[in-house]
């Protein structure tokens, strides 16, 4: 037997690869389980479910319709926290975003990418982690490392490729500061979501 590159591999290692093939299959049906669940209209039973898959989700979070997840086991979610539809929340490595924390529509946080550099085009594994009060404007895309800060405010598609320390506000392809943000004691609620979000 051998590799996709052609070597040779000796029983052991091919019976290695064989299970991590079919664990990688369980871990795809999976990811498609929860994906057909993101369209359940209601907020409590998709929370459920993502919980029984692995999720850390604090009480009053709220995942809004269409959410895709890579190993939903890794991603952690604080209280009062809403995710946007149609959001990508990777998983691969650890990500965990913060309590009353505002994630709009479409926003993708990735936590691997491929090294470019690498003969083989390995994975990079880098854990995002996304403050307290913070807002992520629509269709933003936070990349693999990124730590954002307590009270930021990114942009309506902005690319975070670097740490934004809190209270800042950022916007732009790659994302820079614009301004600091005025409000500087956090203490606001998000309030009831929709209920078929």
């Amino acid at each position: 037997m051998k590799d996709k590159y052609g070597k040779d591999l000796s029983i052991s290692e091919a019976a290695k690869k064989i299970i991590i093939r079919f664990h990688n299959y369980f871990l795809d049906f999976k990811i498609y389980l929860l994906e057909l669940s993101g369209w359940i209209p209601f907020h409590s039973i998709r929370n459920n479910i993502y919980r029984f898959a692995g999720v850390k989700i604090g009480n009053g979070s709220t995942i809004h319709t269409g959410c895709r997840f890579y190993q939903p086991e890794n991603i952690s979610i604080g209280v009062d926290t809403s995710v946007g539809d149609r959001c990508f929340l990777d998983g691969r490595a650890k990500l965990s975003i913060g309590s009353h924390t505002s994630i709009a529509s479409q926003v993708l946080i990735y936590n691997s990418e491929h090294n470019i550099n690498d003969e083989f085009f390995g994975a990079i594994e880098q854990a995002v982690a996304i403050g307290d009060y913070v807002f992520i404007g629509p269709r933003a895309v936070i990349l693999p490392g990124v730590h954002i800060g307590d009270g930021v405010v990114i942009a309506a598609g902005a690319v975070v490729s670097k740490d934004i320390p809190g209270g800042e506000i950022a916007g732009g392809v790659p994302a820079k500061k614009i301004a600091d943000r005025q409000l500087k004691d956090y203490h606001y609620r998000l309030g009831r979501h929709r209920l078929f979000q």
